[in-house]
């Protein structure tokens, strides 16, 4: 009788096994929500063990952690670009807005932070207020002195983001509106506020 040797895990970096977990997190946090990102199920996920990415975050609340500031500094690097594309073409900021609210929505931001401050987690979403904080002074430098103070805009535009993703589709179908409605809104006010 033969026996067939069991397959043999690949070793991976320090760096590739944390890449590893954070991207099995992304992924159960999209599919399942934020209860489900925690080390064992990203351990399972990955073929790793519990001690190993308790090794690289310390606990389900340093993946959280690291997770949501992954997606933060994604996030605002990618609305940083649309918003400076919209500059140079003068196009009304539909992209801007829904690089927003699909980041908190369908990208599971919205979600996970809420998680994390109903969990009594609430410094870990210091990498979020960081990477906004960075972004806005980055953007301010080319932000007409006549337009309204881009922290204004972006406080609206997160809070209406984030309400959205939480509750935004059983009060749009209790006040009968359609699904995008804070979208629209959202859309309208920056093009209000440029045309001011």
């Amino acid at each position: 009788m033969s026996v067939t040797p069991l397959p043999t895990r690949r070793r991976l970096s320090p760096e590739e096994s944390r890449e590893a977990a954070l991207e099995a997190a992304r992924a159960l946090l999209v599919e399942v929500g934020p209860q489900a990102v925690t080390l064992k199920a990203v351990a399972a996920r990955i073929g790793r063990t519990h001690a190993n990415l308790l090794h690289h975050f310390g606990s389900a609340d340093g993946l959280q952690k690291a997770l949501i500031g992954r997606m933060a500094g994604y996030i605002t690097s990618t609305i940083r670009e649309a918003v400076l594309r919209q500059r140079e073409t003068d196009q009304e900021p539909a992209e801007v807005v829904d690089l927003a609210f699909d980041s908190f929505d369908t990208g599971g931001a919205g979600a996970l932070a809420s998680w994390m401050i109903l969990n009594g987690n609430e410094d870990a979403l210091d990498p979020i207020f960081e990477a906004i904080h960075d972004l806005v002074d980055d953007l301010a430098a080319g932000h007409s002195k006549g337009e309204r103070p881009l922290q204004d805009e972006t406080l609206q535009l997160v809070l209406m983001a984030l309400g959205d993703a939480l509750f935004g589709a059983p009060l749009t179908r209790a006040l009968g509106l359609p699904r995008n409605r804070a979208r629209h809104l959202a859309r309208e006010m920056l093009i209000h506020d440029r045309n001011i």
